[in-house]
């Protein structure tokens, strides 16, 4: 494809994108008016569904397709970073040197640890009786991990997070995410459409299929974070020192020979 046609191709979607934007625009209701259609439809479709956080019922029953495409952009992100800080035949893990910290801050660390984990999981399990859900209980329950490097050393972290597994917990709640949605087709419904009986209101079993679409969520946003701090802690407590190591050698091999070869000189 010649750059010209390139040039034209990219007209023509910018374009279209112009006009659409522009037709959303001339359709939105007024700025700072009383009237707000879609928040009123929003509630009571919520309602109807016996979902009782409106934000729940918005992101996993009436637009579940679009968290889909939310968690995506986070899976993709994962896989790139993987592919990307992935260990280079140049390179080699060292394993860091244990840290110095205060008896009282590790057990303090060690105390804490399982009460922000469980914290997670509740944010998670009542994401759609109250506010909170999968991604915000999926972060706290994968920073929680990390009061082990902060309080402890990096070497207490590994031995809690195995890379491998969450890799593939990852890859287990972004595909749960879609055999659910894949499951309503099955039913003969839409895709990703509530297909499940949705039990008593504001109770934990009740919103159909949100719960489901709740907790792969959160195992995917854990697993996710979990991974990209793991690989960008690799590269900062590992590798990076290693490499630093590696030329803080070289540098001083050069000045040993510098100074060989300048005595000789002298002499």
């Amino acid at each position: 494809m010649s750059r010209r046609l390139r040039g034209w191709v990219l007209a023509v979607g910018l374009a279209g994108v112009a006009a659409l934007l522009v037709l959303a625009y001339v359709t939105l209701p007024g700025f700072g008016g009383d009237a707000h259609p879609y928040g009123t439809r929003a509630v009571q479709a919520s309602l109807a569904r016996r979902t009782a956080n409106v934000i729940a019922s918005v992101n996993f029953d009436q637009r579940a397709f679009d968290t889909l495409g939310e968690e995506s952009i986070l899976f993709g992100a994962v896989l790139g970073t993987v592919v990307l800080l992935r260990q280079t035949r140049d390179e080699r893990q060292v394993k860091p040197a244990p840290a110095r910290v205060s008896p009282v801050v590790r057990r303090y660390a060690r105390y804490l640890l399982p009460v922000a984990v469980v914290i997670g999981l509740y944010v998670v399990a009542h994401g759609q009786l109250s506010p909170g859900g999968g991604f915000q209980g999926g972060v706290v329950a994968a920073t929680a991990l990390h009061l082990l490097y902060i309080a402890v050393d990096y070497r207490a972290l590994e031995r809690i997070r195995p890379k491998g597994l969450y890799e593939l917990g990852d890859a287990a709640g972004e595909a749960a995410y879609v055999v659910l949605g894949i499951a309503g087709l099955l039913d003969g419904s839409a895709f990703l459409a509530n297909i499940l009986p949705l039990g008593t209101f504001n109770t934990l079993a009740s919103a159909g299929t949100v719960p489901l679409l709740n907790a792969a969520i959160g195992m995917e946003v854990a697993c996710a974070v979990i991974v990209l701090l793991s690989r960008f802690l690799d590269q900062a407590v590992e590798i990076t020192e290693e490499k630093r190591g590696r030329t803080r050698q070289k540098r001083q091999r050069w000045t040993r020979n510098w100074t060989k070869k300048r005595e000789v000189g002298e002499d």
